[in-house]
């Protein structure tokens, strides 16, 4: 087989996988393909490239570089947060909505506050959908009233 259909048939398949890199991210199939396709492009426009020890530096070098580039941008693009932690006492003067109805001396009602969802109970029956304001809390369950308008 010539150079130049081996040139094209390696930016073929580099280009593939840098479309399932695109459709799918984080399968770092970036890396392979970005290798593929300049070593491809190489082979297409310098004679002779395949047949020297220009191929197997310049794969060392692009994979190198396109790694660091790829694990930098992925730090980037999805920054490691530490997990949330809520004390309980903290969440006391807070608002949130009711999900399931809440009841006296019962546990079942659920509040959201934030993105969170507490248990919670309250000296009054409260509806789903009402604005409420937490005014106690206890272990892992609020006490909430209706809040003031």
């Amino acid at each position: 087989m010539d150079p130049g259909t081996i040139a094209i048939i390696l930016m073929i398949i580099g280009l593939i996988l840098l479309t399932i890199e695109a459709l799918t991210p984080g399968v770092f199939a970036v890396i392979p393909g970005a290798v593929l396709v300049i070593i491809g492009l190489m082979g297409y426009f310098i004679d002779g490239f395949f047949d020297t020890w220009y191929l197997p530096a310049t794969a060392v070098a692009v994979t190198l570089a396109v790694t660091s580039v790829t694990i930098k941008g992925y730090r980037f693009l999805a920054k490691p947060e530490p997990p949330t932690t809520t004390v309980i006492s903290s969440l006391i003067g807070r608002n949130g909505t009711v999900t399931s109805g809440v009841e006296p001396g019962n546990l079942k009602g659920k509040v959201k506050i934030g993105s969170d969802i507490w248990s919670a109970t309250s000296d009054t029956p409260i509806a789903v959908g009402t604005k409420v304001v937490v005014y106690d809390a206890e272990g892992v369950h609020i006490k909430v009233k209706l809040k003031d308008t």
